[in-house]
Parts: structure tokens; sequence; C-alpha cells
């Protein structure tokens, strides 16, 4: 039959329309498409801390009455996700990247809320109406914890602040951890071959179970005394994403979604602290292995999984205020802590401030990305690109 006579296969009304009303699927700024299911579970980790904060605050930090006991537990989880993230992102870009490159793009793409965050923190500590004289310190140290802070860096505690080594805004302990590991990441992890990193990550997985049991809970890393510990808590999941990544095709596929997976991180970080047993640490025991042996069950299962239709717009959401609402919501956070303490307002009270702070700081976190965060990000790579 002649190639021009052939009849033209045309799609029928109800294909076209599926295929109109299809999931897109969002893409990196290279044209490589999200996983957009461990975007959504960014999202579950981000707000899980947020809800461990606002209700520990609301208890005082009584262990029996905390709900989510092991929400922190989602700093690890974080840490493993960048490490996949990493190296899907950039594997296949050396060779046309330098380091120097590589270390501006992360810059750009994690710096503008590491300096809001910071400016909020200056703002918390300056105008909490609850703190009374508690943070009334000397304008030198303000001026030095906060040229700190903008550069993402360690400074000396301030009062109030529990110790912590980033005092106007205590979650940015992990995010200079996550520069640590991008570090080590351009100079050294991606010319490591797949054994090598697994056998780095055994090697640090038993450390890390080791550390967390002696101390009792994994969470530590973030305060002066336990600043050890937070290399100990970077490299295990950090180098294990990275080679889930490598390793990702050659290894069963597991597709569970992520409402079931939301589920299970949330069953994680709701099960109850766990008692001493024959001298052992059962509760730091049980964080570890989360980390070390569920964790990686679930990105692996999430970079399998599709949202699909009916939840790719929430996945997609998620993901986006993931970080900024992990960022900014402590700023907040610390006035409430002072009310708390200083006003001891009632249970009802508490519990309907408590409630509505999370649509606040879940609004915040969208006006930080809207108006800050992405602005400031295009800018920057229109700079950098014009420049290349």
């Amino acid at each position: 039959m002649d190639r021009l006579a052939r009849p033209r296969l045309t799609a029928t009304p109800e294909a076209r329309h599926e295929a109109q009303n299809a999931p897109r699927l969002d893409r990196t700024a290279t044209g490589k498409a999200h996983f957009e299911v461990l975007d959504g579970l960014r999202g579950t980790a981000a707000i899980l801390v947020v809800l461990f904060h606002i209700q520990g605050i609301t208890v005082a930090w009584e262990g029996a009455r905390i709900i989510l006991h092991h929400a922190i537990l989602a700093v690890d989880f974080f840490f493993m996700l960048s490490g996949f993230v990493i190296g899907y992102a950039y594997d296949d870009r050396w060779g046309q990247m330098t380091a120097r490159q590589f270390m501006t793009l992360r810059l750009i793409r994690l710096h503008p809320l590491v300096i809001l965050g910071s400016a909020l923190g200056l703002v918390s500590y300056l105008v909490d109406p609850f703190a009374g004289a508690a943070q009334n310190v000397p304008v030198r140290d303000l001026l030095l914890a906060l040229s700190l802070g903008l550069l993402l860096l360690p400074s000396p505690s301030l009062p109030n602040r529990w110790g912590d080594t980033h005092p106007f805004n205590g979650p940015c302990w992990s995010l200079f951890q996550e520069y640590i590991g991008n570090i080590a990441y351009a100079f050294a992890l991606r010319h490591m071959g797949t054994r090598s990193l697994g056998i780095l990550a055994v090697l640090s997985g038993a450390l890390l179970v080791v550390c967390t049991t002696m101390l009792g809970s994994i969470d530590q890393g973030s305060a002066w005394p336990s600043f050890w510990m937070a290399p100990v808590r970077l490299c295990f999941p950090f180098v294990t994403g990275l080679w889930l990544y490598r390793v990702r095709a050659s290894l069963p596929s597991i597709r569970l979604g992520w409402l079931p997976l939301t589920a299970l991180m949330t069953a994680i970080t709701a099960a109850p602290t766990l008692a001493p047993m024959a001298g052992v640490s059962m509760n730091g025991l049980f964080e570890a292995l989360c980390v070390v042996l569920l964790f990686p069950v679930i990105v692996h299962a999430g970079s399998h999984s599709e949202a699909g239709r009916g939840m790719m717009g929430l996945c997609k959401a998620s993901g986006r205020i993931s970080y900024p609402l992990y960022i900014t919501h402590f700023p907040f956070l610390y006035v409430w802590m002072n009310y708390v303490a200083n006003d001891k307002p009632s249970d009802a009270r508490m519990t309907v401030i408590g409630l509505a702070l999370v649509p606040l700081l879940l609004a915040v976190a969208w006006a930080a990305s809207r108006f800050w965060d992405e602005p400031i990000r295009r800018r920057l790579r229109q700079v950098w690109l014009r420049r290349s």
C-alpha cells in the first residue's frame, strides 16, 4: 500500500481528555524530572518537624506528653534525601562543571533562605515581647552571632537559646552540615565508586548506631555540648542517599506511593519512647535503626513510586514549601516558647494558639518562597549563566 494512502490513527476524545489532564512533571533547571513522591516526603518530614516543635514547646518538652517523640529523625531523612538528589542532579555533569561552579549552584539554591532565616531570628530575638530581660545582651554579641549566622557558621551561644550553635535560627545547624556534605561530595564522594560508597555507608552506619545508643537519643548536634555528633548524623544518611541513587536501577523496584510512605514516617515519629533494657538504651537503638534500616527503604520506594493524578499537585506543593517551612518556622517559635514559659497560659488557650500557628507558619513559608527565595534564585542564576 502507498505510504500516503495509509489510514491516519487519531486519538479518541476520551484519550485526548486523559492526555490533557494527565499530571505534568516538574523539571529541574537542567530539564530532569523531579521525583515527585520524594518531594512530597520532604514536605511530610518538614511538617512533622514543625508539629513536633509546636507541641513540644506547648508541653514544656515533658517527655510523657510529647506526641511525635521521634520527629527529630526528619533531619536524618533530609540528609539522606540530599545525598540521593545530589547524585541525581550532578553525577552526570562533572566534566562540564567545576567544583567551584557546583558550590556556586548550591549556594544559589540554599543560601537566600539562610539569610532570611537569620534575619527573622535577629528580629525575633530583639522584639520578643515575652522574653523579659532574658535576651538583653551586648550589641557586639548580637553582631557576632548575626555575622556568623548570615554565613551559616556556628557562633557562640546566646542567652535563652538552649546552647544552640546557631542561636538566631536553631535549625540552621543541619544546613551547616548540608554544606559540609556538599563540599565532601564535590571533592571526594563523587570520585568514589559504588563499592567504596557502600563500605563507607556501612562503617558510618555502625558508628551512628553506637553513638546514638550510647547517648540514648539521636537528638544531638544542634547545641555546643553535642556538636561533635552533627557530622556523625550527617555521614551515614548522606553517603547512603548517594549510594542509593547509584544502585537504584539494580535494586528491586518498590512502589508504595506518597500516602503509604507518609503514614509509615508518621508512625515512626509517633512511636513511644522506649525504656532501657539490660543497660542498653532501646530508644537510641530504635532511632538509629530507623535511620539505618527503614529510611533507605523509604527513599528507594519513593524514588520508584509515582504520585498519581490525585496526589501530584499536593506532592509538588509539599516539596516546594518544605525548605522554606523548615528554615523560617523557628524564629516564630522562639516567641511561642517565651509566651508559654513566662505568661503561663491555660491549656485551652495554648491548644488554640498552637493550632493557629500551623497555618501561620505555612503562610510565612509560602511567602518566603514566593517573594524572597524564588525571585532571588532566579536573578542569581541569570547572573551566573551570563558569567559562565
